[in-house]
Parts: C-alpha cells; structure tokens; sequence
C-alpha cells in the first residue's frame, strides 16, 4: 500500500485508533493474572497499549495543528501520490497539448487543470516531481497568444507537490480567478527537497559541495515554464510563495534572484536556514555561503524592488521575531509588508486560513496575461547581484544568469 493513501486527518481513521487503544488499555488490567507466560504478555500488552497512547495522541495533535494529511507526508517517503491531480504528462510535459480536451471540459465548469510530472533541469540536471495548475483559460483560444503570469508554490519539509491539491490549493485558484481577485495564473508547485526525503532538508539552498536546490527552483524550473507552459518572463509576472519552510524558501531566492521575480509571500516563514536534526549540514562552515542565504542579511545588504508579504501567527514566537528582524533590516526599494493571525500557532491551518487573502494580495501585485508579442525577456532593469560560489553541479554563482 502507498503510504500516501494512508490518511492522518481521517475521522474514521482516528475513531479506529481511539477504540484500540481503549481495547489495549482494558487488556493490561483484564489480562494481567489470566496469562500462562506472565511476563512476556503483561509486558507486550503494556508496550501495546503505550503505542497505541502515543500514537492517539498524535493523530488527535496532527489533526487539530492539520500538519500533515498522510503517512507519506509524515515520513516524506519521496513517492509521488497522485490523488487528486486531473492527469499524468510525460518528461518535462512534453504532451501538455494532449491534455486540451480534459482542459476545455474543466474550463467549461470553472474548474483549472492539476498536472503532474517530471522535469529535468536545463543547468543542474536535476529531475524531480512537478504538479502545475493550468487556470480555466489555459486551453482557451482567446488567450493562445498571451502569456500568464506565475506562482512558483513552494511546500514545507518534508512534504512534495501532492499536498497541492490535499489542502485545496486548486479550488481557492478557481474561486480567485472566478471573482478577478487573481487573474489567470499558472501555478508551479516542485518538489523542493528530491530523495531522499527525511533527514535530507534542504531548505532550497545550493549546498556547498552538493546539490544545487536552488538553482534548479530558479533558474531550471523558470526557464522551463517559459519554453514548455507559455508563462510571462518578466519579473514582475513571478511570485514566489510557501509555508514554514516554503516561506523561508520563498523570501530568500526572490531576495538572491531579484531579476527573475518581483514577489514573495511567506506564510510561517523565517529569515534563514534551520540547523537541526533533519537539516543536512548545507554550508560546510562556510559563512559567506551561509550569509548569501540569509533573508535578513539579503535585504539589507543587496535592496532590490520586490515587494515581500510575510505572515505569522501571534504564537509563532520564532516566525514572529524573525519577520521582525527582516522589517527591521529592510532597505529601500524593497517594500516589506507582514500581518499577525490572532491566535494562531505553526500549523496548517493557519496557513489554509490565509489563503484567500494571499491570492487577493498576489492578484494585486502580479500582471495580467498579455500578449506575447510585447513581452521582452526583461529584469525591468534589476540586475542580479554576485552570489558566491557553492561548488554545487550547475549552481548559479556570481551574476551567472
């Protein structure tokens, strides 16, 4: 069975573990002098009924924070779960065209297209899992000559693209689009860590001698979407959004690539990369590296005119702090804004609460779709600023473009 079939976040999942574990507590009492062989059954059927305690304890936290709706997204087993998609394309959605009839019918009922596939990327050679959201009027002959804006949608550790559509993602872009709070866009959401997954954060960096995440989220995946989706290429067309680790992900390349994107929005983000126990050691002692990566330091060091929205919750003390820090440190033409959910913790769903308000923020701030005769491939002027070097295959360094 594919562990992400397996549901956390089940009601009937959770009645199920309640009941055993109460059947395992009864058995310790009931059990304890009827045993032939005391010893080992008294201690297995208090083992049992520990595990069951822990393990209901658990899920009744998971589904009230709504961390993580499998056991595949616990465990961040890299295997793709493809519930809830519309339809499978090949290597680096080569047959996209093939999808225009399932495309036409969603549109018909206002409904976008969720895909799935792979893309190897152009400088790092890196392939990983893609789920892209095609708005209703992808595959509508009046817009065939216009090219769509973008959100690159990065998920937290160690979850993928399949918890793009688990949380609703698709239906929240619908209903914007459908009320103009956002016009159509074509939403990217990659799969920022590879395999394997758990002890393996990345926190979408270029490691020092090792892989370039970042350059692939970048660079490789922008480039791509410009060739194969038909997505605008300027800046001001591209956002970058995530939650926790996503949120982090999301400041910190919009603040390093200022020529490719013109917006981030962070939801229970922070301003650099964790060091704990599911974090690889990145930077080798590295300090410049490190620094490159450092939000706070990015904005204050190297301004550039994006706009960022960062949200937390008022008790998120850390996530709170660390917004704090980079308003603080914030220079002009970077326009920094932030809000504070009330009584809102790390979780889920204080990210799921906020999603109507950040697509009506990104609505207004991003372009339109616009005729691909008067886009340039431009910066707008903003050029990119001399990221030093990582060592990592294909990573960006420099000005490299």
């Amino acid at each position: 069975m594919n562990l992400s079939s397996i549901r956390l976040d089940s009601p009937v999942n959770m009645i199920v573990v309640v009941v055993l574990t109460l059947l395992a507590i009864i058995a310790v009492p009931w059990f304890w002098d009827r045993w032939k062989r005391k010893r080992l059954w008294r201690s297995a059927t208090v083992l049992l009924a520990v595990v069951l305690l822990v393990l209901t304890t658990g899920m009744a936290g998971n589904m009230i924070g709504g961390f993580f709706p499998t056991v595949g997204s616990l465990l961040g087993t890299g295997v793709y779960a493809g519930q809830g998609t519309d339809a499978e394309a090949s290597q680096n959605g080569e047959d996209l065209e093939k999808l225009r009839d399932t495309g036409v019918a969603h549109a018909h009922e206002g409904k976008g297209t969720v895909v799935h596939m792979k893309v190897t990327g152009r400088r790092t050679k890196l392939t990983r899992d893609v789920t892209v959201y095609l708005p209703p009027q992808y595959f509508d002959a009046a817009y065939k000559e216009l090219r769509f804006p973008a959100i690159e949608w990065i998920p937290n550790y160690p979850s993928g693209p399949e918890v793009f559509p688990v949380y609703g993602m698709p239906q929240q872009l619908d209903a914007a689009i459908a009320r103009k709070a956002l016009p159509p866009t074509v939403v990217i959401v990659p799969d920022p860590t590879g395999v394997p997954k758990v002890g393996h954060d990345t926190e979408c960096v270029d490691e020092v001698n090792g892989t370039a995440n970042d350059t692939y989220l970048t660079a490789d995946l922008r480039d791509w979407a410009q060739q194969k989706l038909g997505v605008s290429p300027d800046r001001r067309a591209w956002t970058m959004a995530g939650w926790s680790s996503g949120g982090y992900c999301a400041m910190n390349l919009v603040t390093r690539h200022p020529q490719w994107y013109g917006q981030a929005v962070s939801v229970s983000g922070y301003d650099k990369a964790q060091v704990d126990a599911e974090t690889e050691d990145l930077f080798h002692g590295r300090q410049d590296i490190n620094d490159a990566n450092n939000v706070r330091v990015n904005v204050r060091l190297h301004p550039s005119p994006v706009e960022i929205l960062a949200i937390s919750g008022d008790k998120e003390k850390y996530e709170s702090f660390a917004i704090d820090q980079i308003r603080a440190a914030a220079r002009p033409p970077l326009q920094f804004s932030s809000w504070r959910i009330p009584d809102a913790g790390h979780n889920m769903n204080t990210f799921k609460s906020q999603i109507p308000d950040i697509l009506n923020w990104i609505g207004a701030h991003t372009l339109a779709p616009a005729p691909a005769g008067r886009q340039v491939e431009t910066t707008g002027g903003v050029l990119p600023w001399p990221l030093p070097h990582s060592g990592a295959h294909g990573a960006l360094a420099d000005t490299d473009q």
